[in-house]
């Protein structure tokens, strides 16, 4: 089964917004376009989409980095060593505002090789219409697979 039919629409809608209009969309918008943006390589576009003192793990690595040139530099580094592909398979609203978006996520080194193919969850909190924080979760077993198929 691909993406779901919600996210696909709304990718459309996302992709056609100018780069200063993002900010008067939903969390939902905004996590496609953040997506969107991180799978075309699009820094300069993902980072006013985060709060200045952003909060943000380092998969590759372990820890979290803290502030959007942190990021910058974390995904510069990762970026020059390993090519992620993160999907966006549902987005669900959660408790005290977070949101929990489904991902498929695909890893490869830089010659093409499957470093990681699996389901993980990313949970994101807001703040002044602003992702602030993102932690990453393993998915529900259950619904990978269901995912997968």
């Amino acid at each position: 089964m691909g993406r779901s039919q919600e996210v696909e629409g709304l990718e459309f809608l996302v992709f056609s917004l100018s780069k200063q209009s993002w900010r008067m969309k939903t969390n939902r918008e905004l996590l496609i376009a953040a997506y969107r943006a991180f799978n075309a390589r699009d820094i300069d576009t993902i980072l006013p989409m985060m709060h200045p003192d952003v909060d943000w793990p380092n998969g590759m690595e372990g820890g979290r980095v803290y502030g959007q040139e942190s990021v910058r530099r974390y995904w510069t580094r990762q970026w020059g060593i390993l090519d992620p592909h993160v999907e966006p398979v549902s987005i669900e609203e959660a408790e005290a505002g977070r949101s929990v978006v489904r991902v498929h996520q695909v890893v490869r080194d830089l010659t093409g090789n499957l470093v990681v193919d699996q389901f993980v969850e990313h949970v994101y909190t807001f703040r002044d219409g602003l992702i602030e924080r993102m932690d990453i979760r393993e998915a529900n077993t259950n619904q990978a697979s269901a995912g997968a198929a």
